[in-house]
């Protein structure tokens, strides 16, 4: 299923905080090689993770992380700013109905599905919150992801080659595209909908981002 947690929410879920960011680690440096610290608990985290962002989550029957992505407002510290605003000439985003996602993790233990339920999770925060659009940086591997799902990003700016290559994007948000995914992944749009009401009954998460 589907989850909509704030970090301090996600802290309350000891179990699926701790695999996700196991998970993370284990994506990030150990499969794609990045550079990323990784704590002393096997933790891989980020100078973004203690601001409160929105996570969207795939939970596994056991309760453990399937898959994750990273959702902050563009009015506030983000990626795309601080270190990838040369992908688009220099360009700096912030509004509030512009949100980042970074740091999309699929574990490597997840059914094949989890990929396009957490692209079906993304619009549907986007179209519960009111926002027009996501920005973020993908790699190559994400390519045919978005084409398949028919939902590509309009690409602001790109370098490098191959599989090495790595783009800037937007991605619009819409009742269709929130439709059309729910209709490809095989999740009905009602059942995505009632979990982000489950998980948001706590408290509207653009309150309590800081």
């Amino acid at each position: 299923m589907l989850r909509f947690l704030t970090g301090e929410e996600l802290a309350t879920h000891p179990a699926l905080q701790e695999s996700m960011f196991r998970d993370r680690a284990r994506q990030f440096r150990d499969r794609l090689q990045w550079q990323v610290r990784v704590d002393e608990c096997g933790w891989e985290r980020d100078e973004y993770d203690p601001l409160n962002p929105v996570y969207v989550i795939w939970q596994m029957p056991d309760g453990l992380h399937g898959g994750s992505m990273r959702f902050l407002p563009t009015t506030g510290p983000t990626m795309v700013n601080d270190h990838f605003s040369h992908l688009a000439a220099g360009m700096r985003f912030s509004h509030p109905k512009l949100w980042e996602c970074t740091r999309f993790c699929v574990s490597e233990r997840a059914p094949h599905m989890v990929s396009s339920a957490l692209m079906l999770g993304a619009a549907q925060l986007g179209c519960a919150l009111g926002l027009r659009r996501a920005v973020g940086v993908f790699d190559a591997r994400m390519v045919r992801i978005y084409r398949r799902l028919g939902w590509e990003p309009v690409v602001l700016g790109s370098q490098g080659e191959g599989a090495e290559r790595i783009s800037l994007g937007f991605w619009e948000f819409s009742e269709e595209i929130r439709r059309h995914l729910a209709s490809r992944v095989g999740i009905a749009p009602e059942l995505v909908e009632s979990w982000y009401r489950a998980d948001r009954a706590q408290g509207d998460p653009l309150a309590q981002i800081r």
